[in-house]
């Protein structure tokens, strides 16, 4: 097996190696035409022919290395005759005579197959005992969609999702004939019931909220509210103060006196120490503890009170409708007008708190309030459970309404029906079970032909099975057969004739990717049968149609399972190709979790500049063709030779047949130099010609790549198509530069160099 290929001084290969690998069972390479894919494959087939480049075995054991490229195709079609593939077998001595046999008896099975399948299908393949069974479907096809249209006026709507297809109502009659276990009902009653479970749609209603009003009840009745807050009543000072009742005044007034360093704030005279002292005394800590659960309370009531009325705001900005507006609305004032003067009444009794207050409740308003709410959520949960029912009522008239069409509508016509299709399935499986049965035995003939033929010749059964192939696939013109030597094939058409100058490029190519295939499983010599090998397949599915490409890539994953499994004499395969729908096509497996599995490996050949580039990928890296030319754009080190036609066709695919633009109302937007670039790429729009400017050649170097991507960019901003840009681009997409259009701006200094 091949752990790494080096490349260097080949082809477009430069003095820095680039290397592949490191590599395993099942390696993907894509790269576009010229970049360098067929050299790694000819490196594979002869690495001593290449000095500069170098393949590392495991181990330091080269395995044969089977290679379909170009170089195969021309090889093996450069002579008139194709070296045989041999495969192991062994001579009998009267093989000859029980093929004949053989041969003779398949035949008389194969003729009765025939005669079976004309019973079947009719000499013109839609009649028949199967063409018979379409009539009938057909016909009772009809006989619903008749049945449906008495109906359709009243009662569409029992037969909604079904009323569009012919096919689905036939279904879904069939369907409902076997299973609907409702009782029959008359079609009056039917109607009736109709109008109103069909009528206006009910839905479902969410309940009201309800809003707590506990925390606010409680509040009312705070024991601070009804408290005295006074100080102490043993000190000098205090007899003073309870007779002339100034506890609230002394407190207030003792800020000033504290602020006036003990001076009285009235008499101006300087207080002695003692007087300083029972001043303290007197507002002791039980008063200020009591003050502060005055304050505690006044802020509580307010954040309960602002929440009370919020949950009664949300309810009114989108009311139920089974809900009394008018009379929530005016609790709701109510309530808040008595909430605002209890906020007061606490405001007063922070200030003077020695003084008796009392709050208004609002337990009548709040349990006015809740008895709005559970009324209207008693309605709702009334109006949703009659919802639901509906829904039943609905489920089970649509139930009645179709076991009536199929009891009494379709009755005698699905009792018809039923029989003969009966009748007519039952023809035709023992048809195809005799079909099969004989068919089976000239398989079993042509299968002991087949073992005897493989020990007449060594390979013979490389031209069985190409030919089988190629007929399967539609290449009836001509076949492989055996060469006068015995030991090589030649191309032939049905007149026996030489066909291998004459065949098309598709077939040329089909046919040698088949006899390569072929040989994957022996060898062109009588030696070399069980070699253990590497294949690799170089672009195998040039010049053929897209039919043929799945059919090339379906054998090829064959050939990777081959490689995956233990005991197979291939070791490591390779897939080079440019094209994205085959590389999508052969690389796909659904086991994939998305990034490369153990065993397989994935690359990228670009040509950036004048040297290709191998890049490794964890994932598959090609998406589509569109999305591949957005990521050369996207690449920070573009091809010189190739961007300006990547742009081009970017272009090309979205605008000529989504954007609808018209390029003279772009590049005219433009300066000279940027015009010129526009125009040229925006030559597409002439169908394949191009403005007379389009014929020269502008010089590519990296600064003139960088004027081109910005015209490019504004392209898409001027069709105000940015945001398709915006969104290809990902992570590279960078803003332009402050922009103004042709005449708004000074010109530019420097041109484009012309060549």
């Amino acid at each position: 097996m091949i752990e790494t290929i080096t490349l260097s001084k080949t082809a477009t290969y430069g003095d820095q190696p680039e290397v592949l690998g490191p590599l395993r069972r099942v390696n993907f390479i894509f790269g576009t035409n010229g970049t360098g894919k067929t050299t790694i494959s000819r490196v594979i087939a002869d690495g001593a022919g290449y000095v500069q480049c170098g393949v590392s075995w495991k181990d330091g054991r080269p395995l044969r290395a089977l290679v379909y490229n170009r170089d195969f195709v021309e090889r093996n079609f450069g002579g008139s005759e194709l070296k045989g593939v041999f495969t192991l077998g062994e001579k009998q001595v009267k093989a000859q005579e029980e093929i004949k046999a053989k041969k003779e008896e398949a035949d008389g099975y194969k003729e009765k197959v025939a005669n079976l399948k004309k019973t079947l299908e009719g000499d013109d393949g839609a009649s028949g005992k199967q063409g018979d069974l379409t009539q009938l479907e057909a016909t009772f096809q009809e006989h619903c969609w008749g049945a449906y249209g008495k109906h359709k006026e009243r009662l569409s709507q029992a037969f909604e999702g079904f009323r569009n297809s012919k096919k689905d109502f036939k279904a879904k009659a069939l369907l409902e004939a076997g299973s609907n276990k409702s009782s029959t009902v008359p079609l009056d009653e039917l109607h009736k019931r109709a109008e109103t479970i069909f009528g206006k749609a009910l839905t479902e209603v969410a309940v009201v909220p309800d809003v707590s009003f506990a925390l606010l009840l409680g509040y009312e009745t705070a024991p601070i509210i009804k408290t005295r807050v006074i100080g102490k009543e043993d000190v000098n000072i205090a007899e003073m103060i309870k007779k002339l009742g100034n506890s609230d005044w002394v407190r207030e007034g003792r800020s000033y006196y504290e602020a006036n360093e003990g001076y009285c704030p009235f008499c101006q005279q300087k207080t002695d120490e003692a007087f300083e002292k029972s001043l303290s005394e007197y507002f002791n800590e039980s008063f200020e503890r009591d003050s502060k659960a005055i304050a505690l309370l006044l802020d509580n009531y307010k954040t309960e009170a602002a929440r009370a009325l919020q949950d009664l705001r949300e309810i009114l900005e989108a009311p139920s409708k089974f809900l009394d507006v008018e009379k929530f609305r005016g609790e709701r004032d109510l309530l808040e007008a008595k909430l605002r003067l209890n906020a007061q009444q606490l405001i007063k009794k922070s200030k003077e708190p020695s003084q008796l207050f009392e709050l208004e409740s609002v337990v009548n308003i709040a349990t006015v309030i809740e008895g709005l709410i559970a009324e209207a959520n008693k309605k709702v949960a009334q109006h949703n459970a009659l919802v639901k029912n509906i829904g039943k009522e609905k489920a089970k008239l649509v139930s009645e309404v179709w076991k009536h069409l199929v009891d009494v509508d379709l009755g005698a016509v699905y009792a018809e029906y039923k029989t003969k299709k009966a009748e007519l399935e039952g023809a035709i499986k023992s048809i195809e079970g005799r079909m099969e049965s004989f068919s089976q035995e000239a398989r079993t003939r042509e299968a002991a032909i087949r073992e005897l033929e493989k020990q007449t010749t060594s390979v013979k059964p490389t031209i069985d099975a190409v030919n089988s192939l190629l007929a399967s696939f539609g290449f009836h013109g001509f076949a492989l057969a055996m060469a006068d030597d015995g030991k090589s094939y030649k191309l032939v058409r049905e007149d026996k004739s030489d066909a291998k100058q004459t065949l098309s490029e598709g077939e040329k190519t089909f046919v040698t990717f088949l006899y390569f295939y072929h040989l994957l499983k022996g060898s062109d010599t009588e030696s070399g049968i069980n070699t253990d090998r590497v294949v690799v397949f170089d672009d195998p599915v040039s010049s053929l149609d897209s039919e043929i490409l799945f059919i090339v890539g379906s054998l090829i994953k064959k050939v990777f399972d081959e490689a995956r499994s233990g005991p197979s004499l291939i070791k490591q395969v390779f897939v080079l190709t440019h094209n994205v729908y085959f590389h999508k096509e052969v690389s796909f497996n659904n086991t994939r979790p998305g990034k490369a599995l153990k065993d397989e490996t994935f690359w990228v050949v670009r040509k950036p500049a004048k040297y290709s580039k191998l890049e490794p990928h964890d994932t598959n890296p090609i998406q589509t063709s569109y999305e591949l030319l957005w990521s050369e754009v996207k690449n920070p080190n573009p091809s010189l030779l190739t961007i300006q036609n990547v742009m081009r066709r970017i272009l090309e695919n979205y605008f000529k047949f989504f954007g609808g633009v018209d390029p003279r109302e772009i590049c005219i937007k433009l300066p000279g130099k940027d015009q010129l670039i526009c125009n040229s790429l925006l030559s597409w729009v002439n169908d394949g010609s191009h403005y007379a400017q389009d014929d020269i050649n502008v010089s590519m170097d990296q600064g003139v790549v960088q004027s081109y991507l910005k015209v490019f960019h504004l392209i898409f901003k001027l069709s105000e198509h940015e945001a398709h840009y915006k969104m290809m681009m990902g992570n590279a997409y960078v803003e332009l530069e402050d922009f103004a259009p042709a005449g708004t701006r000074a010109p530019v200094a420097e041109e484009v160099p012309i060549a």
